[in-house]
């Protein structure tokens, strides 16, 4: 990798990096040398000028993401060599199956490529950038996803690129690939539209939780708020629940969720699915639901926003556990970064409270395999969740 300057941090300002923390915030950073533009390739010194790692350059409050930790500058293959090992990592731990074709290939800063995500759905690759780096790095990043997943016999048939920035387009770097496809998960199948989806599409990092969810939903009668593309739902009707109802703001997103069902064999118009605001189709419904799952998208994406998040947390989960029937069970989760998990325990403790009903705490849940947390990055656990048993 072509190196295009040196980032001299400031004295004393080296303990993160050298317990491998890959960001550099701009606070530690004595000086920079050379005429640096986003997405440059940067070495990174302390303050006695010993090298200490190489990554991205991006001016703003995360100035460097260390992808390689050393004193060598790193060759080109540094893709190929962690998207090889993260492949191995999801195979080791039995992500993929005969059962399950999708999971996610990259997960950033717990895959030692912050910055990048790359979901695979069957045989077509996604890739978002989160930096200037990968952006820029993105044609490098195809061709390494290629290499490994040829080396293991997996077919690709397209890798597309999908942009979070004004300045580019999204696009297909490989081949092409009809939307929306159709992917498996734990034997269910979903449809994955990324080109005009969510985030890549899907919300993988729920498989495991949606299992769970499966096996308790035999004979229940089940709400699944903020449902999305219903895959809580499908899991719950695989699995023999008595009723089932999907609740979502969006009617793009009860659309996706009645075409998930009839792809599973299920009938759209015998399993009710509502647009709706969660709060407003849940004030009549006390005693209606034996299980009820909380999935709402991120109520605080930065610190400035959570004051106000965890008064909706708190308000969500109140009104759930006021009105599921005596012995119902909630699976209620959080997905913003910035809510830690105590913080999240302890606005659903405020919740029970207010509620007046005695709780016990099944399960504490977090995110699979395929979205590891580096031990050196504690900020890549992002997804909290528990599952609440109400006497």
């Amino acid at each position: 990798m072509k190196i295009k300057g040196i980032i001299i941090l400031k004295q004393g300002r080296d303990h993160s990096i050298k317990r491998f923390h890959p960001w550099i915030f701009s606070g530690a950073i004595q000086s920079a040398s050379g005429e640096l533009i986003d997405g440059d390739w940067v070495e990174v010194q302390d303050a006695k000028k010993t090298t200490l790692g190489f990554g991205h350059y991006q001016k703003g409050t995360i100035t460097v993401r260390v992808i390689f930790f050393g004193t060598t500058p790193p060759s080109i293959s540094i893709y190929q060599d962690k998207i090889k090992n993260a492949l191995d990592q999801r195979l080791d731990t039995q992500v993929i199956s005969e059962y399950t074709n999708s999971y996610r290939l990259i997960h950033g800063e717990g895959d030692g490529l912050p910055g990048l995500i790359v979901d695979m759905y069957h045989d077509v690759a996604i890739i978002q950038a989160h930096s200037a780096g990968m952006e820029q790095d993105k044609n490098i990043i195809t061709e390494a996803i290629k290499d490994a997943l040829a080396n293991k016999q997996f077919n690709l048939s397209a890798v597309y690129y999908k942009s979070l920035s004004e300045k580019s387009e999204s696009e297909y770097l490989l081949g092409m690939a009809a939307v929306p496809h159709s992917i498996m998960e734990h034997d269910n199948k979903f449809y994955v539209d990324w080109e005009e989806g969510q985030k890549t599409g899907f919300f993988l990092d729920q498989r495991e939780n949606r299992k769970l969810l499966g096996e308790l939903a035999k004979g229940k009668t089940v709400l699944n708020t903020f449902c999305y593309t219903g895959g809580f739902s499908v899991y719950a009707l695989q699995n023999e629940a008595q009723l089932v109802h999907s609740v979502d703001a969006s009617e793009k997103a009860i659309v996706l969720t009645r075409k998930n069902l009839s792809l599973n064999g299920f009938d759209p118009s015998t399993h009710e699915c509502f647009t709706s605001d969660t709060f407003d189709f849940i004030r009549d419904k006390k005693d209606f639901y034996d299980l009820i799952i909380l999935d709402p998208p991120a109520f605080a994406k930065h610190k400035e926003a959570r004051h106000q998040a965890m008064k909706g947390y708190q308000r969500l989960n109140a009104e759930a556990i006021k009105m599921i029937k005596t012995g119902g069970i909630i699976f209620t989760f959080s997905c913003s970064q910035v809510v830690d998990r105590q913080l999240f325990y302890d606005t659903v403790v405020s919740a029970g409270i207010q509620a007046g009903r005695n709780i016990k705490v099944l399960h504490r849940l977090s995110q699979p395999a395929d979205h590891p947390v580096s031990l050196y990055h504690p900020e890549g656990e992002y997804l909290k969740g528990l599952v609440l048993y109400v006497e």
